[in-house]
């Protein structure tokens, strides 16, 4: 084939091109493209997680949302496990039980930091306003992420009062009861009530499941109702060997 070039002197030359040549010079277009095909690509990729991480900082949760609500509630939650935890541990030789602690104190004390420092991120106080359980009281959301229904302003209408006890949250009686025991009776006191205290944690996390969207605060929720699920069936266990 015949090609039209020109010499760094000015002028105009017809050279022969071997055949060969064609599929070579064709090839290198096919990749040239491809190579701007993929640079695209990744260009709309950056662009996409751009976005993404604008829609996430204008969503930060705000200060009487579900989110911040659920994040200091349960953070509150979380210390008293450690608590118990830690007192079961000084009070029983029992290998399962103090096994058992160690993990509900690590795990929990953990998820205590994660929650400290969503607050501070969305750059809310670790305390709020309003009365805790306030956020328990709010409708949940509908499948548009809309509100079901009309908020009640009755506290008797619902399952929780503003300011009330926390679900599963062990009394200062029963905290004494567990300190002035030891051996089997302190390992069923404690088993019971961290039974009661897990139970409190997934009724939580569920109900902030129904009103939040989050996308650090439903994986964090779902989370608890996996690990705690699980806790709960193995405490059941120990403690029905120790009746």
């Amino acid at each position: 084939m015949t090609e039209t070039i020109q010499r760094a002197t000015g002028a105009v030359e017809a050279v022969d091109v071997p055949e060969s040549a064609a599929p070579a010079r064709r090839v290198g277009g096919r990749v040239f493209v491809a190579i701007i095909a993929v640079l695209a690509i990744i260009v709309v990729a950056l662009v996409s997680f751009s976005i993404g991480r604008l829609s996430t900082i204008g969503a930060t949760p705000g200060d009487t949302s579900a989110e911040a609500g659920f994040a200091r509630d349960m953070q509150a939650h979380h210390v008293q496990g450690v608590e118990m935890a830690m007192i079961i541990r000084d009070l029983t030789d029992d290998p399962e039980t103090r096994l058992l602690a160690y993990d509900i104190a690590t795990t929990q004390g953990q998820q205590s930091g994660q929650l400290y420092g969503w607050l501070s991120e969305w750059g809310l106080g670790q305390f709020g306003a309003e009365p805790s359980m306030t956020w328990m009281t709010r409708p949940a959301l509908n499948g548009d992420g809309g509100h079901a229904h009309a908020a009640s302003t009755d506290p008797a209408s619902t399952d929780h009062v503003p300011g009330g006890p926390m679900p599963g949250m062990a009394t200062p009686e029963q905290l004494a009861e567990l300190k002035a025991a030891s051996g089997v009776e302190a390992e069923r006191i404690f088993l019971t009530l961290m039974i009661a205290h897990h139970k409190g944690a997934l009724e939580m996390a569920e109900s902030v499941l129904e009103r939040s969207t989050n996308s650090v605060i439903v994986p964090f929720a779902n989370s608890v109702l996996a690990s705690q699920t699980s806790e709960i069936e193995l405490m059941e266990s120990m403690l029905a060997k120790r009746q």
